[in-house]
This record gives C-alpha cells, structure tokens and sequence, in this order.
C-alpha cells in the first residue's frame, strides 16, 4: 500500500441506501447548506465554527478533490440514494503506509440523523480501507465529544486509550483527546 494505491481506489462506493462519492464542485451547494444547517452541532470541528459561504463550501470541495488526486487522502461525500438528500462526509486521512494504517474522519448532516445512514456511510469506507491494505484505522476524538465517542463504539471500534494533550481543539485550547481502532474484517453493508 501507497501513495499509488490511494490514486487508484475506486471513487465511488454504492451501499444499500448510499452513494458516496469523491468530492466534486457541484457537491458544494448541499455541503455549504448542511455545515450552515448544522453549525449547533458542530462545536468540536475546527473548520466548522462560523457560517459558510458557497464559495468556502466550493474550495473545501475543490481542496478534498485535490488532496485525493495527489493520494492523501480518501474522501467521499455520501448522498442518499432515494432522494439525493447530502449525509455527511467521510475522508481517511492520515495515513502510515509502512504500519499500514490511517485516521477516519467523519461529520454528518444534522437533519439526517438518527437513520444509520452516517453509520453505514463510515463502514463502507472503513471496509474500502481494509480492502486496500490498511491493517488498522483508527478513529480520535475529543473526551468531551460524547456523540463522537458513542458513534465510534456503535460501529465496532475500540477504546485504546486517553492521548493528553494531543491537539488543539476547535477554541485553540489543548485538549485530551480517546483514542479508537478497529481492525479487519469490518462486516460493512453490502455494496
């Protein structure tokens, strides 16, 4: 697994009720209406503190494109598959090709909660990862970040432990931070 394997990996994933896709401009207008829609929730994600305009939502979509080209990153925006409505965005990032391994990241639209769509969204791209070669992903949390903390533990992954002090958080304090993994196989829904 490389840089190489990363430009090569499907830019798609369909899943029962999704359609994840790599980011693309026309993506823009539905994630500037769910970050703008779902600021209240979105306290502990540092690009996500003040409302967007469309075209901040454009370069972000623009930057994550960019970023999977170069093999950074795996990013997919979800889409519903019934109605087109915007889920959230997934990206792996992070990655340690020599381990190998990588960080999933993950912030959902608000007014799709509740439905597993983010949950099935994650798994799909988690599965993605292991299919390629990742030994291990890991997911990293803020302590107070209770949501994130229960949605890492619903799918699967592993409390590891408590990292003090490893990052700042989105008010620039530092903060500890919990550490999660999870480990191949990943029973993901069927594609």
């Amino acid at each position: 697994m490389d840089h190489h394997t990363l430009i090569h990996a499907p830019r798609h994933i369909d899943t029962p009720r999704l359609r994840l896709e790599a980011p693309a401009r026309h993506h823009a207008p539905a994630v500037h209406d769910s970050v703008n829609t779902s600021l209240s929730t979105l306290g502990f994600i540092a690009w996500a503190q003040a409302p967007w305009t469309l075209e901040r939502a454009e370069r972000f979509c623009d930057g994550g494109l960019k970023m999977v080209d170069a093999g950074e990153c795996l990013v997919f925006n979800a889409f519903r598959r019934d109605d087109g409505a915007f889920v959230g965005r997934i990206d792996l990032h992070t990655f340690d090709f020599e381990a190998p391994r990588a960080e999933i990241g993950y912030v959902g639209d608000v007014r799709q909660a509740g439905q597993g769509l983010m949950r099935e969204a994650v798994l799909a791209v988690v599965a993605l990862g292991f299919e390629l070669g990742l030994a291990r992903v890991e997911a990293i949390s803020e302590v107070e970040n209770e949501r994130a903390l229960h949605f890492a533990e619903t799918m699967g992954f592993t409390r590891e432990g408590r990292l003090h002090h490893r990052e700042r958080d989105a008010r620039g304090e530092l903060c500890d931070q919990v550490l999660f993994a999870v480990f191949p196989p990943v029973v993901s829904p069927s594609r």
